[in-house]
């Protein structure tokens, strides 16, 4: 059974940092390619960034610059460095794989 279960959501000022976890379990994180999205309020889901097995990262031109993609292979969790955050970064952030989804982490950058 696939589980991919995200933390490190939070509140956070505008230019702070967050570091989000996505811990796979039926998966393995050093096999596949995981993904991140977001949903901004009242807003539809979006790409955030992805990570391949080989190691190649993409980002969204929203992102790219301020956010970082990595992985943990013995941990089987892939991570989303966040920085300079902005108001706008605000959203329920999702990890995915394999059509798998898990069940969010709220980011809030408020003031």
């Amino acid at each position: 059974q696939v589980q991919l279960v995200e933390s490190g959501g939070g509140l956070v000022q505008p230019g702070g940092s967050l570091r989000l976890s996505c811990a796979a379990s039926g998966i393995a994180t050093s096999v596949n390619t995981i993904l991140w999205y977001r949903q901004p309020p009242g807003k539809q889901r979006e790409f955030i960034a992805y990570i391949t097995r080989i190691g190649n990262t993409n980002y969204a031109d929203s992102v790219k610059g301020r956010f970082t993609i990595s992985r943990d292979n013995a941990k089987n969790t892939v991570y989303l460095q966040m920085s300079s955050l902005k108001p706008e970064d605000t959203a329920v952030y999702y990890c995915s794989a394999l059509s798998f989804w898990g069940q969010g982490t709220q980011v809030t950058v408020s003031s």
